[in-house]
């Protein structure tokens, strides 16, 4: 068994940072994929996919709510925060990489690999890299540390909160008043947790593992909701799942998936893909300008600002025509490919979290 990695409150600040870039780092591909769907088809996956989206926000907040409680400080707008797609996770998976791409195949076994259940292939529950490969964070205190699954990387994160809490009977001293409680977030899968203690926190962790991968509790979480894990294994095997089911054996009503009848996005674009001057490459910078201003207010919102999540709900539909506006164009000089947000934030926004809405932008925005 890999030695504790976490031995300070330091220490617990530098994994729940980690923590919510992994939570936010997989809602990019997400809706790349949910976006990608024409609207009159793949109804079954458009629901599976917005669901685990807005559950991915739900666990985002639930972080944040750890960090404040041991009197950390959540900010979305670092550098780095947003990931370089295809990239590899924050928890130190490296032996997969996300990208940004249409609903497929391809992107529902990345998907799967996200969620992955808790099963590392060698009894312990680290795994010590040596392959030289550049990861996004993995430990962020032990070079040469990373994690099969998020579950694991979890659990590490609630043995350090008990250690470093029986050292420190202070270290839950922060704010109550930067918690988040049920009456600013509203998700039909699970009820936001106020933290303010070791139980409340390891709740609050438990719940986000369980409800990505199931733990080892089989494929239903604690409040009897599919894990996101077995949510898109339904994709694969065509067929809901049921009470009682097997993990691959569902016997439901079948799904019905049209792989075909989707936008077919350049993979993982870049601002770069964009001709320059052009009214797309116009509408990427916009967008990412836009997805900056949602995370600045959604930095504000876990330090201090609370309701200001119900102001994100209206910029996620800014977002949504963003989408639209690119994925349902072809992006020259890609061989017949769409456009996709590219989501590489303004530096400026990323500096600035206070900024006005759309002070990342460094072009005219277009009209809405």
């Amino acid at each position: 068994m890999t030695a504790s990695t976490i031995e300070s409150r330091d220490d617990l600040f530098s994994y729940l940072d980690a923590a919510m870039a992994l939570e936010h780092a997989t809602i990019p591909p997400y809706l790349t994929a949910y976006y990608s769907i024409r609207s009159t088809s793949n109804s079954d996956a458009a629901h599976i996919i917005r669901v685990a989206a807005v559950e991915e926000m739900l666990h985002l907040t639930l972080v944040a709510n750890v960090l404040n409680a041991i009197g950390g400080k959540p900010d979305l707008t670092r550098p780095g925060f947003v990931p370089s797609y295809p990239a590899y996770l924050p928890d130190g998976e490296n032996d997969f990489t996300v990208d940004l791409r249409s609903f497929s195949p391809e992107a529902v076994e990345t998907f799967c690999k996200i969620e992955r259940p808790r099963k590392a292939p060698s009894a312990g529950a680290r795994l010590v890299q040596d392959s030289g490969t550049q990861l996004l964070v993995s430990s962020p205190t032990a070079q040469g540390v990373h994690f099969y699954s998020i579950g694991e990387f979890y659990e590490e994160i609630a043995e350090g909160l008990g250690k470093v809490a029986a050292d420190d009977p202070a270290l839950f001293s922060g704010d109550p008043a930067l918690q988040v409680g049920p009456e600013y977030f509203y998700s039909g899968g699970g009820e936001m947790i106020v933290v303010t203690d070791l139980e409340s926190a390891r709740r609050a962790l438990d719940f986000i593992a369980a409800q990505g991968e199931g733990l080892d509790s089989g494929i239903y979480d604690a409040e009897g909701e599919l894990a996101h894990y077995y949510r898109y294994r339904q994709l694969q095997l065509g067929r809901y799942y049921q009470v009682g089911d097997h993990p691959d054996a569902p016997t439901g009503p079948a799904l019905s998936i049209s792989w075909d009848d989707v936008y077919q996005v350049k993979a993982s674009a870049r601002l770069a893909d964009y001709p320059a001057g052009s009214e797309l490459a116009r509408v990427a910078r916009d967008f990412n300008a836009d997805y900056g201003d949602l995370l600045a207010l959604l930095t504000r919102a876990f330090n201090g600002q609370p309701g200001l999540l119900q102001e994100a709900v209206c910029e996620m539909f800014r977002l949504r025509d963003g989408f639209n506006r690119l994925v349902c164009n072809p992006l020259p000089g890609s061989g017949g490919l769409h456009a996709a947000p590219t989501f590489e934030i303004p530096a400026a926004v990323e500096a600035d979290p206070q900024a006005a809405p759309g002070a990342g932008r460094t072009t005219p925005a277009v009209t809405r």
